[in-house]
């Protein structure tokens, strides 16, 4: 089980931090990855982050901007957001599979319910 949670109203130019709790799984042996929906638009990978080597893949759209992260020793996954643009506003989802390849292709085995980051002045 994910759980998400951190979203909120933020002014352009913000930030927030986005926590993805877990249980059930053993965070060390999945890859992870934020997916986000903005209104009226498809759900799109945001960054992802390999159990493997640790490696990550960040969007183009938030490279430089956002930052993915996990604390494995207590379950728990980061979405550092800064230098937030009206843009990002979306429904922001956890997600979490063995196989990182399953995760760039909006497929993974779990989902955590989505948090929502509004960012308006």
């Amino acid at each position: 089980q994910l759980q998400a949670s951190g979203g909120g109203l933020v002014q352009p130019g913000g930030s927030l931090r986005l926590s993805c709790a877990y249980s059930g799984i053993t965070l060390d042996y999945y890859a992870i990855g934020w997916f986000r929906q903005a209104p009226g638009k498809e759900r799109e990978g945001v960054s992802c982050i390999s159990s493997v080597d640790g490696s990550t893949i960040d969007a183009d759209s938030v490279q430089g901007r956002f930052a993915i992260s996990r604390d494995s020793a207590n379950n728990i996954m980061y979405l550092q957001m800064n230098s937030l643009e009206p843009e990002d506003t979306a429904v922001y989802y956890c997600a979490a599979d063995p196989n990182r390849t399953k995760i760039r292709l909006g497929a993974p085995s779990y989902w955590g319910q989505g948090t929502l980051v509004t960012v308006s002045s």
